[in-house]
């Protein structure tokens, strides 16, 4: 019998990587490398939008990760092949259809991306026991976080200081690829020698995979289901469009509309403090919902959440140049994002309640993806004709639906509430 891993061996690990392929895939790192490499706010949220997908379609794929090999399988499998793509990212940045081309590589990024999610959580749950899995629950939250940083703020930082160097904008974003690509690899080498190789990681029979496709259509017999989709899908109708537009914004010169930040300030300011501030509220978001329950919190942390959308349209009116002054405007949207997205993944827990609640919960995590691929997909087309000014006020007329909808929601009383 193989002697037992120590958890801290490898679970930090494990979800510090697990976050780094989808920031860098789908998130502020891509919008940035794109922006930067000149490529218009529209063609840019467009493709960086439709990189989404796999996680739309992870519930689907799921079952067929638990048939076809082991845990602990795909997780190696799934780093290795991160680490290649990312480094081919990094080797097609130079050429003449790099657009094309690196968008298909981070699209296969995303899938493996998507599969290590599944491959891990499941991995954590064979490998831990109970008691196990809820001492280190906070443990794999802080680095998944921490990889954030990591992918929205010190890599982009790094490709600034890199730009500002070799004054290469397309030599120091293949450098910084080539850097995620090499600590990928390292994972794979680390993760092939420390992961456990628990008895219970085998790959299970087709009939018992073959259960989502009974728990996925129990799903739509929910009571009131569809009014619960429309609302997962416009919880962040506006959010979704601000995201892919904030980036370029609050770089592009001011002749421009934007606020002129370099790169390295970016990444310090939106990818570091914008994502400290975002964890912070997420935590002070769940005491305020055990303290009250989801039913007399998510109102009011839906306002948390959509009001200091209204920063961007007051920075974009005034162009402010006070690095401290955008810093605090960045950081109170984010602060209240984090706050009011604690509200919409406890409501997702709500709709999952039942027999299977896993594959539900799966499902609507599939729905929450498609709601932030779908709209801002768009966003940068909305952008080049209304502008930035008038592009913020339109995303925040887009987090009016959600609030329509909360009013026929029913959502029972003590749920989420301390006892």
């Amino acid at each position: 019998m193989e002697k037992k891993r120590n958890p801290w061996s490898w679970v930090p690990t494990l979800y510090f990587a697990e976050g780094i392929p989808y920031v860098v895939a789908a998130t502020a790192f891509a919008v940035t490398m794109y922006h930067k490499l000149g490529i218009s706010n529209a063609e840019t949220a467009f493709f960086t939008s439709w990189i989404y997908f796999p996680w739309v379609i992870k519930p689907f794929w799921s079952p067929f990760v638990d048939v076809m090999k082991t845990k602990r399988w795909w997780i190696l499998f799934t780093q290795l092949l991160i680490g290649i793509g990312l480094a081919a990212v990094a080797f097609v940045i130079p050429t003449s259809f790099f657009l094309q081309s690196s968008i298909a590589i981070l699209w296969l990024v995303a899938f493996c991306s998507a599969t290590h999610d599944i491959s891990a959580d499941g991995f954590y749950m064979l490998a831990l026991d109970e008691g196990e899995q809820s001492l280190f629950v906070g443990i794999r939250s802080t680095f998944y976080r921490i990889s954030m940083v990591v992918g929205q703020g010190f890599l982009i930082y790094l490709a600034g200081f890199l730009e500002e160097e070799t004054q290469d904008i397309p030599f120091a974003w293949s450098i910084t690829l080539l850097v995620t690509a090499a600590l990928f690899f390292i994972f794979f080498l680390y993760h092939t020698v420390i992961l456990p190789k628990p008895e219970g990681d085998k790959a299970v029979t087709t009939s018992n995979a073959s259960n989502f496709f009974a728990s996925f259509k129990s799903f739509f017999k929910k009571k009131e289901i569809l009014l619960g989709i429309a609302f997962i899908l416009l919880y962040r109708l506006g959010e979704a469009q601000l995201c892919k537009i904030t980036v370029p914004f609050l770089q592009d010169p001011f002749d421009k509309g934007g606020l002129g930040l370099s790169t390295k300030d970016f990444g310090l300011i939106y990818g570091t403090i914008g994502v400290l501030a975002l964890t912070i509220g997420g935590i002070l978001g769940g005491i305020y919902i055990s303290e009250k329950g989801l039913k007399k919190s998510i109102f009011p942390m839906m306002l948390w959440m959509n009001l200091p959308n209204l920063i961007y349209v007051l920075m974009s009116c005034f162009q402010p140049t006070d690095m401290w002054l955008i810093t605090a405007g960045v950081a109170i949207e984010q602060f209240g994002y984090g706050f009011g997205f604690t509200a919409f993944m406890l409501y997702l827990i709500y709709v999952s309640q039942g027999e299977f609640k896993t594959s539900h919960y799966a499902i609507c995590t599939g729905l929450m993806a498609l709601g932030m691929m779908l709209p801002g997909m768009g966003a940068g087309w909305i952008q080049k004709i209304f502008g930035y000014q008038n592009f913020f006020i339109w995303a925040c007329i887009c987090t009016l639906p959600s609030f329509f909808l909360l009013h026929y929601l029913k959502i029972e009383d003590k749920f989420g509430k301390k006892e």
